[in-house]
């Protein structure tokens, strides 16, 4: 994108860098099948320990707050 706003050789040099980046980049995921699975199933244990965590922030949450005291009430019944 540089290249469509600054008129210099080496801006043309540093996009076309970072397109062979990406297209590289895009080639070695889709070569390594293995590794792309292998992230998915880290993805899919983070998201499961992000709601076990989640759960557990609420519950110490719940059980720092104070319970309301109890209150007799006066007068008869």
């Amino acid at each position: 994108m540089a290249a469509t706003i600054l008129n210099s050789p080496r801006a043309t040099q540093v996009s076309v860098f970072v397109v062979r980046a990406f297209v590289r980049l895009r080639e070695l995921l889709a070569s390594n099948s293995a590794l792309a699975k292998r992230l998915d199933a880290h993805e899919r244990k983070l998201a499961a320990h992000d709601q076990a965590i989640g759960s557990l922030v609420t519950t110490l949450r719940d059980l720092l707050t104070p319970p309301e005291p109890k209150r007799r009430r006066i007068g008869f019944l």
